[in-house]
């Protein structure tokens, strides 16, 4: 599931195009990623709209045309946003382009377990203003999190940081990072952290975030080393900090790993 940073990367790929006008829209409304929008209205509302801004809230796009027309995008599991050429002809998998003059932009997803969402009107659609706070942003607090995190006091931590509507954009590795470099073992109860590893957890959780989205690209090849992102995946992989090997198990339904050294 693509997590804050990979969604950041996506939206970005339509930049290139903003300023531009819409031609023409392509799409399979009778796919399930369109349940529930009006896809003739989506067509019409986009038709010779011009792209004028974009932005993301945790694993939420929204991408703003002329017209007072709105495009959300959820990307789902395997959803991804490309640009390619004015005369390209869309894939089986391309359920939604929009071609411009000098480009086409691109919404694939072969397993369609991603979203489209559509809105007409002046002002932001009232779901996009009801999503949570990023956590990068000033509205996510220290005072804010630990009164999420006792409302789950019961849940495991791990289980707790994947909750979107607490941590958006917040995924499975993320997670494991953020509880790495607090030293937190990803089944402590939510509710019982102590004063310190609160404000720990809370410094983590914004600095992952932030590095993370300045350096991911497409495959995560640029975030630094010496993160457990780069050991995590790998069935004998190792502590960075001192090569102890990786526990592993399931937690909040999500394979989780750990140093037991370093978060005992």
């Amino acid at each position: 599931m693509p997590e804050l940073a990979e969604v950041e990367f996506n939206r970005k790929q339509w930049d290139p195009a903003l300023g531009e006008r819409v031609l023409r829209v392509h799409l399979r409304a009778d796919k399930r990623i369109f349940l529930g929008t009006d896809g003739p209205a989506l067509a019409a509302g986009l038709g010779k709209a011009v792209y004028l801004a974009s932005e993301a809230r945790g694993k939420q796009m929204l991408f703003r045309f002329s017209k007072g027309t709105w495009l959300a995008i959820h990307l789902g599991m395997t959803g991804r946003l490309r640009v390619e050429g004015r005369d390209y002809r869309p894939g089986r998998h391309d359920h939604l382009v929009l071609f411009l003059a000098r480009r086409s932009l691109v919404f694939g997803d072969p397993r369609q377990f991603g979203r489209v969402r559509f809105h007409t009107g002046r002002a932001v659609p009232d779901w996009w203003k009801r999503l949570p706070p990023p956590v990068t942003g000033p509205h996510f607090t220290l005072a804010g999190m630990t009164a999420f995190l006792q409302r789950h006091r019961r849940l495991p931590i791990k289980a707790a940081l994947l909750l979107q509507e607490g941590f958006p954009g917040i995924g499975n590795w993320m997670a494991d990072e953020i509880l790495w470099r607090t030293g937190l073992h990803p089944r402590n109860p939510a509710g019982r952290l102590r004063p310190r590893e609160l404000g720990a957890l809370w410094r983590a959780v914004r600095w992952v975030s932030r590095l993370a989205l300045a350096t991911v690209g497409a495959d995560y090849t640029d975030l630094p080393r010496g993160w457990l992102f780069h050991e995590r995946w790998s069935a004998d992989g190792k502590c960075p900090r001192h090569r102890q090997p990786l526990e592993r198990d399931q937690i909040g339904g999500r394979t989780t790993a750990w140093c037991a050294r370093c978060q005992g």
